[in-house]
């Protein structure tokens, strides 16, 4: 009796089709992509556009008075424009190095029952929701910073108390925030690192810790810098944490100032605002969206400067 043999792709017309298909199938997907960030693109720049010729860019971008409801509303975001940018940076400056350090631990020098442990509790960081963060802040962090505020200024007339809700709150809320991705990109550029490269600075007799900083680090740059970029991401675009302990005051980004983020700002006053200020809105908006896509270019220009450093 002769046995008759199968196989999953079968013929070679057979295996020509699934091919063309799969060609296909990749090609609309792809489509779908890209016409999604053109359509995002497109819509952000055309709802955003008419305040700024309504307005003015100039009295948008470079005022310093927020009061869209007053007689004379004002619409000015310059204040609001530079809370993002210092309050990004100062949680880059917090969390990058902690992140990139544990992601080392657990790469590098953890033994495995502990890196068992801390593993899971870094992902599960990433799991927890914006807003059960920012309910944290309000019930730990602000009393913590009050009662700072408080000895730091308990003799000076002219500080406005804000009962916690300040800059450097929403600042360490977003650097533990923006923790498990720098952690989990980085410690996997880290692990992709060949074994050569560590093998052979410890045959030429570096330490383990030279060998990390001189060796491993520079070859996994590409992957931390896109771990970084990305943890810059997740920091300028949260909203709601950043809204329950910032305090939400367009004021200037001071360590123990009520401040408003771009996307706080946009969050607080979109579900009752109206004609001019409503489309001043979309102009924060399309203005967050500009820093994302800047963001990105330069995580391509990194991207293909480490590429180049590799070779």
């Amino acid at each position: 009796m002769n046995k008759m043999s199968f196989s999953i792709i079968g013929s070679n017309k057979n295996k020509k089709s699934i091919e063309k298909a799969a060609s296909i199938i990749f090609t609309i997907c792809a489509f779908f992509g890209v016409l999604a960030v053109f359509s995002i693109s497109i819509y952000m720049i055309v709802s955003g556009t008419p305040a700024i010729f309504e307005v003015g860019l100039k009295e948008i971008i470079f005022g310093t008075v927020w009061k869209p409801n007053a007689a004379y509303p004002s619409y000015g975001i310059f204040y609001v424009i530079l809370t993002s940018i210092v309050g990004t940076f100062m949680a880059i400056l917090i969390g990058v190095p902690i992140g990139i350090m544990t992601a080392i631990f657990l790469a590098e020098t953890a033994p495995k029952p502990l890196a068992a442990i801390v593993k899971p509790a870094v992902e599960l960081l990433a799991g927890i929701p914006s807003v059960i963060y920012g309910l944290l802040g309000v019930l730990i962090l602000n009393p913590i910073m009050y009662k700072i505020e408080l000895a730091i200024f308990k003799d000076s007339p002219n500080h406005q108390f804000t009962g916690g809700s300040n800059l450097l709150s929403a600042v360490i809320v977003l650097a533990i925030m923006i923790l498990p991705t720098v952690i989990n990109i980085s410690e996997s550029a880290i692990r992709a690192v060949q074994k050569d490269y560590k093998q052979a600075s410890l045959a030429l007799g570096a330490t383990h810790i030279q060998t990390i900083f001189r060796v491993i680090l520079p070859a996994a740059k590409s992957g931390i810098v896109t771990a970084i970029v990305l943890g810059v991401g997740r920091a300028i675009g949260e909203a709601m944490a950043i809204s329950l302990v910032a305090g939400n005051g367009a004021n200037i980004p001071l360590p123990f100032n009520s401040v408003r983020f771009l996307t706080t700002a946009v969050v607080a006053e979109m579900s009752y605002a109206t004609d001019t200020h409503k489309r001043v809105l979309f102009t924060i908006g399309l203005i967050l969206f500009a820093f994302i896509v800047i963001i990105n270019i330069i995580l391509n220009k990194m991207m293909k400067g480490g590429n180049v450093d590799a070779k």
